[in-house]
């Protein structure tokens, strides 16, 4: 029998990566998108013709429910949230609707239904906040610096709550930053990758960054929404956290992009204090040693490989007018 999983966020970075992997092994795909995320399926693509998109307000309990009843998913992997983090404070209380809302709402339609639907949440390294010890695993305690770290938190104790009281199969991922070509400028990857495609191109002949020594686990999408899916083909639902281990400064992000290249960085990063967030983590890195234990998974494409790709993708859309330099003006950790 062919399965059903049904992904809210399918219009993501990471929605998309997911499709791929589940349609790769058979399942029949289907995207709840809201009526006012419907411009956004452009993002789709090629998989746009390979998944069906169900229309849904995710706001709405009562469609939530009715679309659960109606195509009885084998798995839900929830990955509804605003992209970029520091946008949280703009609305908090829609940031908390949004990740919180829908995981609850979603939950409660599984129990309401009955079915045996196996549940992903989508949970964040960034729930760890002001950390006091590295690197962070399961049983890290958690201190959110940020509206999208709390309503994310929020989701992820919903999820646990609704797991111990009803028994149902759900169970999160505790992502650490994943990047991938698909990244917006926003984020300081892509923005790095853009500028240093651009730099070569000779469209642009300067960076303007941020903090330099901040630093991040950074990984590759692909390999993380694996850890997903495999999350919900063992026998127990638990947490886990997912990242490659290894931190990595800004500088050596910069100096690596740059260096796919054949660029000297040093010669055309400019530092601009607008840039730095007041909200920066220092030692958020992932022991992924559970995952690896338990789901036999581990991250397949190295810092180096990630940015390789991510540099030559930006070549590409550079020359052929599908990206514009003016694009990495902004930064996101």
């Amino acid at each position: 029998m062919t399965k059903t999983a049904l992904i809210t966020g399918i219009t993501g970075q990471d929605g998309y990566y997911l499709s791929h992997l589940l349609l790769n092994q058979g399942y029949r795909v289907v995207g709840l998108v809201s009526p006012y995320r419907q411009p956004n399926l452009a993002k789709l693509g090629d998989l746009a013709t390979k998944v069906e998109i169900y229309t849904v307000d995710l706001r709405d309990s009562e469609a939530l429910l009715t679309a659960v009843e109606q195509l009885r998913p084998q798995e839900i992997y929830n990955l509804a949230a605003p992209s970029f983090v520091p946008d949280s404070w703009k609305d908090p209380l829609g940031t908390l609707d949004l990740i919180t809302g829908t995981a609850t709402r979603l939950l409660e339609a599984v129990r309401q239904t009955g079915l045996s639907t196996r549940f992903y949440q989508a949970s964040s390294s960034e729930m760890f906040g002001d950390v006091s010890c590295s690197p962070q695993d399961e049983e890290t305690p958690f201190r959110p610096k940020n509206p999208y770290a709390a309503a994310k938190l929020h989701a992820h104790w919903t999820m646990v709550h609704h797991r111990q009281r009803y028994g149902l199969f759900a169970c999160s991922g505790i992502l650490f930053n994943h990047e991938s070509p698909l990244r917006s400028p926003q984020f300081v990857t892509r923005k790095v990758s853009l500028a240093a495609a651009a730099i070569k191109l000779g469209f642009t002949d300067t960076l303007e960054m941020g903090n330099l020594d901040a630093k991040r686990d950074w990984g590759f999408a692909g390999d993380y929404v694996e850890a997903m899916w495999r999350m919900l083909q063992v026998d127990e639902p638990e947490e886990y956290a997912i990242g490659t281990g290894k931190l990595r400064s800004v500088k050596e992000l910069v100096s690596t992009a740059f260096e796919c290249v054949g660029l000297d960085w040093q010669k055309y990063i400019v530092i601009n204090t607008k840039f730095l967030r007041s909200d920066e983590h220092f030692q958020l890195v992932a022991n992924p040693s559970k995952a690896k234990k338990n789901l036999g998974w581990e991250p397949q494409v190295s810092f180096e490989e990630l940015l390789e790709k991510m540099v030559k993708t930006d070549m590409e859309r550079l020359q052929n007018g599908m990206a514009a330099p003016a694009d990495a003006s902004s930064l996101g950790v």
